[in-house]
């Protein structure tokens, strides 16, 4: 099967199930694993050529809705009547469900249930590890900084909040990705800040620029020097390589509680 991937989480899914094989193109973003940089590349995510993908000649496209915006490649691929199935998840639950969609999809779905399966006994190790975790630390995921754009209740980013002893401190938003004011976050004042910038790269995140915010001082976190710099692709992708976000933020928060990362 000739497939193009147009999200970066979607081909992560394939590697996952060992399908990169069947890859002809991916998206501009999509940098893991390192094979697919030899790929042709058809577009940022958010703007994906379609005539660059039709040339392809793929019998399937992994779409996505991941992202607001993304609907626009949707509305193309209808127009140039390419065949493409649609991954949306926001909880983990739905992710590893996704990895069963693409496995019966592309004639994977032995290796899709062997990992999903692998994906859900590692949910099910650290949830019953939270649970022995008396003081949950409160957590301020931001994920865009002007205007300020956080993970609400419906985002795997307050799954993974809760499995790592924490909490979102924007869950009580009954929404995937909220827009939120500063004074709110002062308000909450969380325990801990994770800067994960969509699309942006940890060298260009600097702490700083949160610390010179209005009464930023004030912030429980700022003043315990509790303010992290996290990688994009480990926590804003919905793909299973968030469980190694998982494992990093669980043990920087609880180190007496969860193993050291595997793969530090």
């Amino acid at each position: 099967m000739r497939i193009v991937s147009i999200c970066p989480s979607n081909t992560e899914i394939l590697a996952y199930l060992e399908a990169t094989d069947q890859l002809v193109g991916v998206d501009d973003d999509s940098d893991w694993p390192e094979t697919v940089h030899q790929l042709p590349k058809v577009g940022r995510d958010l703007n994906i050529d379609i005539e660059a993908v039709r040339a392809l000649e793929p019998d399937l496209v992994l779409a996505s809705l991941s992202v607001p915006g993304m609907e626009r490649n949707i509305e193309k691929l209808d127009d140039a009547q390419i065949p493409y199935i649609i991954l949306d998840p926001n909880s983990l639950d739905e992710i590893a469900n996704d990895l069963l969609t693409v496995g019966k999809e592309i004639g994977k779905e032995t290796k899709a249930q062997t990992v999903y399966d692998q994906f859900k006994s590692h949910l099910d190790k650290y949830r019953s590890i939270s649970r022995e975790i008396k003081y949950p630390k409160a957590l301020y995921w931001e994920w865009w900084p002007k205007p300020l754009f956080t993970p609400g209740k419906q985002n795997w980013l307050s799954y993974i909040s809760e499995l790592a002893g924490g909490y979102n401190i924007f869950k009580d938003y009954d929404q995937a990705s909220v827009q939120v004011e500063w004074e709110e976050v002062l308000e909450r004042d969380p325990d801990v800040i994770c800067m994960v910038w969509v699309g942006v790269q940890e060298a260009k995140m600097n702490p700083a620029i949160i610390k010179k915010r209005e009464q930023a001082n004030t912030l429980s976190a700022i003043q315990n020097e509790n303010i992290h710099v996290l990688e994009e692709y480990l926590y804003c992708r919905p793909s299973p390589r968030l469980i190694e976000g998982l494992e990093k933020i669980a043990y920087l928060l609880h180190p007496t509680y969860y193993p050291r990362p595997t793969t530090d």
